[in-house]
């Protein structure tokens, strides 16, 4: 999983920096994890508990990069652990992973900011610590209707991002043409991280409703921003992408004809708060695959935010699906996170907390199962500039596919070191 660039204003809550930018146009619409995003609130400033600049001459190597030949590159290494009270009999108790990621841009016309161009890439390796993965320790261990950590599989060497974006219009029109991670753009809110936010896919994009498609599946997307704070969004994107084999999306784009689309349209208190200020209603809709017997299916997707003082961040978040092959067919979200200290003295710290209501989606697992209900509260300690850790807890209730249990208890440790 899963990224368009916010301004700096977005950081203070996405990625705790220690101040709010003034606000300005920027290149994109997207999510915390999009690409350009990552770049920006990695190198930001960031209030920790150990002040340490032992990487200041790499970060004056990078900036320099970017300035010279317009070539900007980050990179990180994450990792997660987590170990649930009850599972399916036999089932492992506790899966963990890592990920190595290599990112960046190439401004090839503009300055980077406004009306430019730049090639945007992404390329990982997905690794599991054990016989369990994180992804699907859900599904597989724990009988419950849903994923926590998503992006930590055992998938090895792949993409999530090798694409185009022109940015236009002094940075009001955004145009997207490549391999792209719908998650970057789609039903995007300011905790929709699994490296820095919430883990449980309730309480990211598409709450468990949409029917995603891979990362780096081949396709287009654009946005626009109204004078009035009204923006639009849309895209079209393989749905049988392949982020391990992605030349071959090609032929499946060309070839096979089977499309993931949407439209989302809503309103924030300036495009420098995208992610903060935000209430947007999404609309989807997924093909029938063919060859992998997977049916068609739509829905719809309502998400409200506000970044309250500069330090709380209140949400609700809802989604439907007609058929598909979406984890939920209903879902409803309500939670919160805090920032202490908040405004222009931020500390990297944030604390959230959530609760969910799941109905699954019988297209995909049969009638007759149970609504699931969950809680998951987080703590995110910046250790160093460099280094976070995120305490993680979450209560699964009524899990629909573990017929003897009734509830589970779900602990996890999550770092992420960036470069």
């Amino acid at each position: 999983m899963r990224h368009w660039r916010n301004s700096a204003c977005a950081c203070a809550l996405l990625s705790s920096t220690s101040t709010l930018a003034v606000e300005q146009p920027s290149p994109g619409f997207g999510g915390p994890d999009a690409v350009e995003q990552t770049l920006q609130t990695d190198r930001a400033e960031k209030d920790s508990f150990i002040e340490a600049e032992i990487f200041k001459p790499l970060e004056d190597w990078q900036q320099r990069l970017e300035d010279n030949h317009g070539f900007s590159i980050g990179a990180d290494y994450s990792f997660v652990t987590l170990g649930a009270s009850d599972v399916i009999d036999d089932a492992d108790d506790t899966a963990s992973s890592g990920m190595l990621r290599v990112f960046g841009r190439w401004n090839l016309t503009g300055s980077g900011a406004e009306s430019s161009g730049a090639l945007v890439y992404k390329l990982e390796h997905r690794h599991s610590y054990g016989d369990s993965a994180p992804s699907d320790f859900y599904l597989g261990n724990v009988g419950y209707v849903g994923l926590t950590a998503p992006p930590f599989s055992d998938q090895g060497t792949r993409w999530s991002n090798l694409y185009w974006r022109q940015s236009i219009n002094s940075g009001k029109t955004v145009l997207l043409g490549g391999f792209l991670d719908v998650t970057d753009f789609v039903d995007v809110y300011g905790l929709a991280s699994p490296w820095l936010h919430f883990i449980n896919l309730a309480f990211s994009t598409g709450s468990g409703s949409i029917d995603l498609p891979s990362d780096a599946s081949l396709g287009i997307a654009g946005g626009h921003i109204f004078d009035n704070n009204v923006y639009v969004i849309g895209s079209v994107v393989d749905r049988n992408g392949d982020p391990t084999e992605i030349q071959d999306g090609f032929d499946t784009f060309f070839g096979d004809n089977e499309y993931f689309s949407s439209i989302e349209i809503g309103h924030t208190s300036s495009h420098s708060r995208i992610a903060l200020d935000n209430v947007h209603l999404t609309m989807w809709h997924a093909d029938a695959r063919e060859d992998a017997g997977a049916p068609s299916g739509w829905g719809a997707n309502f998400s409200w935010s506000s970044y309250i003082n500069d330090q709380w961040m209140p949400f609700l978040r809802a989604g439907y699906t007609d058929d598909g092959g979406s984890l939920l067919e209903k879902t409803l979200s309500v939670g919160f996170a805090y920032q202490p200290g908040g405004g222009t003295d931020t500390p990297g710290n944030l604390m959230g907390a959530a609760i969910n209501w799941g109905e699954v989606n019988e297209n995909a697992f049969g009638p007759g199962l149970d609504d699931q209900y969950t809680f998951e509260a987080f703590y995110r300690w910046q250790l160093t500039r460099k280094f976070a850790l995120t305490l993680d807890y979450q209560y699964l209730q009524d899990p629909a596919l573990n017929a003897d249990e009734d509830s589970s208890h779900v602990l996890s440790l999550r770092g992420r070191f960036a470069l």
